[in-house]
């Protein structure tokens, strides 16, 4: 089929905005599929999440995401200062539109700040800073609410429906990155754990075996005095153990 070029009253096309819905999810996905494989840190990662949903919406001047977990609520990926100092008054004033999406496991959508009535006090300290809109969605993997990619614009009205549907699908995305990292992080310490506790066994009857040479005791008696040293001296197992084999390595010198 015959296309004609783009001329004056004919305007080349914008990619970005001719792709079908179905099209962006695949891109987009592409891209966050790649953070996840090339990545090393949680902040980069969450950086390139940000400024991909920065690219995705239309109108947005500035993006980051919110992480909200036992270790407390955090941002992470800010675009700029203004969304740092925007995320930080809602966890300050323990109001807006991240921890509301968090707790409600939806998207929450912010036309304009200065007529929107949910969250009063942080809508008054954040209008100095430029931001008239907010949009954010949240960060769910499974049955865990993990906290809430977010955009914010200067202009009220700034955000739509199809603004909201490319917000979800980058959220999810999100999501998914979030729950990685964190999963990865508890292997790490869990890996982390069970190397101490490797090493604490290996100490702990390395000592027993010390302990049964010098006094000519079974396994389950120098055991029970180990625990007993552990007791009068108030010190964990396994320092107990390690001063044992210690001194009988100094003794052997």
């Amino acid at each position: 089929m015959h296309h004609d070029p783009p001329g004056p009253d004919r305007p080349s096309p914008d990619p970005a905005r001719d792709l079908p819905l179905a099209d962006e999810l695949s891109a987009v996905s592409a891209r966050v599929a790649g953070l996840l494989l090339s990545e090393e840190t949680v902040a980069t990662a969450l950086g390139l999440v940000s400024s991909l949903a920065l690219d995705t919406v239309p109108g947005a001047v500035g993006a980051g995401v919110s992480i909200v977990d036992e270790r407390g609520r955090r941002s992470s990926g800010s675009t700029d200062a203004r969304v740092e100092r925007a995320d930080a008054l809602q966890y300050e004033l323990d109001e807006g539109p991240c921890l509301a999406a968090t707790a409600g496991r939806r998207l929450v959508r912010v036309d304009d700040l200065t007529t929107d009535g949910r969250w009063p006090r942080w809508a008054e300290a954040v209008l100095p800073l430029g931001l008239r809109a907010a949009m954010s969605a949240p960060l769910v993997a499974g049955d865990a609410s993990l906290g809430a990619l977010k955009v914010y614009a200067e202009n009220p009205g700034t955000f739509d429906v199809h603004a909201e549907r490319r917000l979800t699908m980058s959220s999810a995305q999100a999501a998914i990155l979030v729950a990685n990292v964190q999963t990865r992080e508890r292997a790490r310490q869990l890996s982390e754990g069970l190397r101490r506790a490797v090493r604490t066994r290996d100490l702990v009857s390395t000592a027993k075996g010390v302990l049964m040479a010098q006094h000519g005791v079974p396994e389950d008696v120098a055991f029970g005095m180990l625990v007993s040293r552990s007791g009068e001296e108030g010190g964990p197992l396994a320092d107990i153990a390690r001063a044992v084999v210690e001194s009988a390595v100094r003794r052997r010198r």
